[in-house]
């Protein structure tokens, strides 16, 4: 099972806890997370990924074993740790302002 972490908002609109667990099928890569997320949690459809486009939305990053693997291919396999469930994959909504 993998972890997933959720910013207030996307738990918000989910309905779901702090910390969500999956089900995902080997290879184990943000796309796969992402299609599983989406696929249990409909709602939060487009609100990751751009529809029309496929990729991650800009507002969001993707952090795995503390380290920002946000600008990463979404084909790329996360780390053991995360894709074996010993830590979370989290998603976090970046703040700007000025």
């Amino acid at each position: 099972m993998i972890r997933v972490i959720l910013p207030p908002q996307l738990r918000l609109l989910a309905r779901a806890g702090y910390e969500v667990k999956l089900a995902v099928d080997a290879p184990v890569t943000q796309k796969t997370v992402i299609d599983a997320l989406e696929g249990r949690y409909p709602m939060l459809s487009g609100t990751l990924r751009d529809p029309a486009t496929g990729q991650r939305r800009p507002r969001l990053r993707l952090f795995a074993c503390q380290e920002d693997i946000s600008h990463a291919s979404p084909d790329a396999p996360l780390p053991d740790a995360v894709a074996t469930g010993a830590e979370p994959l989290l998603i976090v909504g970046a703040i700007s302002g000025g």
